[in-house]
Formats: C-alpha cells, structure tokens, sequence
C-alpha cells in the first residue's frame, strides 16, 4: 500500500459531503448505459460512490487505498491494489460494464496501454468501458493542479485512444461535469439533473467517452 496514495485522499480528494449528492444524480443518469443483470466493475473507485449506487447482479470495486474496503456498501466485493494487476488475475469476458472517473490521467502510457488490453479482455463481447475525467482542451491552465496527473486526454485524444485497442466508439461528451465539486457548482448538487440535460454546459472541465468491446 502506498502511504503516497493515503496523504493523496488527505488532500487532493478528502472525503466530501457534497460528492454523495452529486453522485446519486450521476449514478442514475450513468446507469442508462448499464445493462440489466450486469456485472460491473468500477476502477479506481476510492469512495464507491458510483459502485454502491448502480443496479447490478455484481458489482466489484478496485482501489489501490484502504478506503475503498472501509466504503464499500454492501454487496460490493472490494478489491484493495493495484488497478492493472488486479485486471491481470480476473477472467477472461467477465463484466459487462467497466467504470472509470477522474483514473486514467494519473498513469503512464506504458500502463495505460497494458491497461487498455485487460479491460478487452475481461469485457464481455458488447461490454462497455466508461470514462468520466478531465479534458485538457476546457481547462488546460488547471489539468496539472492534480500533482498525481501523469497522462494528457482530451476528448478526441481518449476516443482514439481507446478505439486504437480495438473499441468502438459509443458516446463522446466533451462538456459533461465541472473539473471539481469546488467549483461554483459544487454546491448545488440538486441541479445536477438539469446541468446533464443542457445542450452546453457552462464551467464544464471533465468529458464522458464510452466505448464497448465489439461482439464477434
């Protein structure tokens, strides 16, 4: 366990009050895309606020802190290490949805590449991996304020990506979310409904991108 990781929840992502509200109304606009009966697997999933609020018949969640045991809501399996080796040891076509928020940006290429081949693997032909984190294009000036962001995504940028290691491309969002819940939106979690329902979407710094593992 890294205790860098640990001091990284004590700062960059100390528990907030505001998150839970925001994340019930994302969950329920999130699970439009999630199949009934899934499998899924949220990666990264620190609080478990998206894993703990999705209808699935199972539901595992991946972090590399503690914290993602201690939160855990009933019936999610947590799995407490690394992201890349955690895929490495799960079977083969597995989970029909995969989910991601504010994770890829903090790796390197070399692992975002070895990571891309595991999520095909552990996909179901037809399972979706979803991605919801900052894009560089909005808010370039703030991408780097993450000390722990490794790797630079925009919305073009992560849908090539992605469709590179043989995705198909099914949603890009550029404008989704605000960069964080500091921002002057942060605090009004109740109009998340609306905000998800605008055409554009003022103070927008995160997209939403997801790609499925073509069937045979």
């Amino acid at each position: 366990m890294s205790t860098d990781h640990e001091k990284y929840f004590e700062t960059r992502f100390a528990e907030d009050a505001r998150r839970v509200a925001m994340w019930r109304h994302l969950t329920r606009y999130l699970s439009a895309y999630v199949p009934p009966d899934a499998t899924v697997l949220e990666l990264g999933a620190g609080y478990c606020y998206f894993i703990n609020g999705v209808s699935a018949r199972r539901r595992v969640a991946v972090d590399l802190s503690e914290t993602v045991r201690r939160m855990a809501g009933p019936g999610v399996e947590a799995v407490v290490g690394d992201a890349l080796e955690a895929l490495r040891t799960m079977p083969d076509a597995q989970f029909d949805f995969v989910f991601a928020s504010n994770f890829l940006e903090h790796f390197e290429w070399p692992v975002l590449d070895a990571m891309a081949r595991e999520l095909s693997r552990v996909l179901r032909p037809g399972g979706r991996f979803a991605v919801v984190q900052p894009n560089f294009r909005l808010q370039p000036g703030r991408y780097f304020d993450d000390y722990t962001h490794r790797a630079i995504f925009t919305d073009v940028s992560l849908a090539d990506w992605m469709a590179s290691h043989g995705f198909r491309i099914v949603t890009v969002v550029p404008r989704f979310l605000p960069l964080t819940v500091k921002s002057r939106l942060g605090g009004l979690s109740f109009l998340m409904p609306l905000y998800l329902r605008l055409p554009w979407r003022p103070l927008a710094g995160q997209m939403f991108v997801v790609a499925e593992r073509p069937a045979p």
